[in-house]
């Protein structure tokens, strides 16, 4: 768990010196820093897309994943429900978009999913070692813009990649170079839209998206279930 603590340490200290730094910064700087942090998530988001979709074995996946996830999470009322709950919070809604974009770059990521399986099978934290000095960088700028309350995000990745590691066993063998290829796809697609949000070019309910991510799983065990059952039959 040393790569998680220090991953989540880095979050929370991005975020208190990024807030100390907000404290000066004028309206107009402001806007500029919300450009700027725009234009490079949806960089982020796009060099995701555009680095695994030639390795994607399933180029339509990624379509029919985000259009089954966000009707699962429209019904759900997952954005709804985390917005009335970041509402509750000192920086109301402008709080819970950058929290919510935070999140999206903390844990859906490939160092964040398969670091915590390096830790707990071979002690290896150099994956998260690396997605640490990432994430202080990252929330230094949010909070800068967004305030403290984006150390909250620290919170979810430690529940996170906790999971991950005292799961690492099981998912291993499951978490294959293919669907790891898949998430990134769709995890890229979901930083973007967030990118555009922070931009203000269009609003979209990015966490009901989130189901989206369980669709490539989905796949990846039938085609598991129909090559063993197809072998047996042989």
């Amino acid at each position: 768990m040393l790569g998680t603590i220090v991953n989540t340490s880095t979050i929370i200290a991005g975020s208190l010196l990024g807030s100390i730094f907000r404290q000066g910064i004028k309206e107009n700087y402001k806007k500029a820093l919300f450009d700027a942090l725009g234009l490079a998530t949806v960089g982020l988001g796009a060099n995701a897309v555009v680095s695994n979709m030639p390795q994607s074995k399933f180029p339509v996946l990624f379509i029919l994943s985000l259009a089954l996830g966000s009707i699962i999470g429209t019904l759900l009322d997952i954005d709804g429900r985390f917005q009335r709950l970041a509402g509750r919070l000192k920086g109301g809604s402008d709080l819970g978009q950058g929290l919510s974009t935070a999140i999206l770059l903390f844990c859906i990521g490939t160092l964040s999913i398969l670091g915590p399986i390096e830790s707990a099978l071979y002690g290896n934290n150099t994956y998260l070692f690396t997605n640490a000095t990432l994430d202080f960088v990252a929330s230094m700028v949010l909070a800068s813009a967004y305030g403290i309350g984006i150390a909250l995000a620290g919170v979810v990745l430690f529940c996170w990649q906790g999971s991950i590691y005292l799961l690492a066993g099981w998912l291993a063998p499951f978490l294959t170079a293919e669907l790891m290829t898949e998430i990134s796809i769709i995890g890229g697609v979901f930083i973007m839209s967030s990118g555009f949000a922070i931009l203000e070019l269009k609003k979209f309910k990015t966490l009901n998206m989130l189901p989206a991510l369980i669709v490539p799983a989905v796949w990846v065990l039938i085609l598991k279930c129909f090559s063993s059952a197809k072998n047996g039959l042989i």
